[in-house]
């Protein structure tokens, strides 16, 4: 890698690390454990914003669902919710019941399924899960899941460089190859002449 970039990646990655975490967090793990195998960000550093920004985005969806559960309430239909806003609607309100009786069972099998994760935290916050058991049960799902992500980004990029240093021998290789035959093709095509004229 180029030493601008790295230099640039290493002071403004992390700053630009956050907010795609919250974003997009478990792409962004994996690819930013990926850059930590090659030397441009720590990866306990990696680690740690990761997680920062994985509870970040919980706790926005934990708000929106607050929001949403007094802003449904006051809603006398749903004739102006769009199909997809409906069904999230049904499927928190199906949740918050049992996310009341159960908060830890649930947020934790909403953390470890990306799938459903989103409408668990709805949920969450739809039944107004105490704020502490809310970041508790979530922090103890974020952990081990964040960790899996960046060991797996990590070990790929650490793959992934072993595999350029052996890639450049096979390249190298193949070359001498290529030239080699066409060495061979031109010395024949060039002794060719030769016996038809002998």
């Amino acid at each position: 890698m180029h030493a601008d970039m790295q230099h640039y990646l290493a002071i403004y990655g992390y700053v630009a690390l956050l907010p795609l975490a919250v974003i997009e967090g478990p792409a962004v793990t994996v690819f930013a454990a990926f850059l930590a195998a090659q030397g441009v960000f720590d990866v306990v550093g990696v680690y740690a914003i990761v997680v920062l920004g994985d509870m970040i985005g919980d706790l926005l969806y934990y708000a929106v669902g607050r929001w949403a559960a007094g802003h449904w309430a006051r809603q006398s239909t749903a004739d102006r919710d769009g199909r997809w806003v409906a069904q999230v609607r049904r499927r928190v309100s199906v949740l918050a019941p049992r996310i009341r009786t159960r908060a830890g069972t649930m947020l934790l099998f909403g953390k470890l399924t990306h799938a459903a994760g989103f409408v668990v935290l709805l949920a969450a916050g739809a039944a107004r899960v105490d704020l502490r058991r809310f970041l508790a049960f979530n922090l103890l799902g974020t952990l081990p899941k964040s960790l899996v992500l960046v060991l797996l980004g990590y070990w790929f990029g650490k793959l992934y460089a072993s595999l350029q240093g052996d890639l450049r021998i096979v390249g190298v290789l193949m070359f001498v190859l290529a030239v080699s035959a066409l060495l061979v093709a031109a010395s024949r095509m060039m002794a060719m002449p030769d016996e038809r004229g002998a």
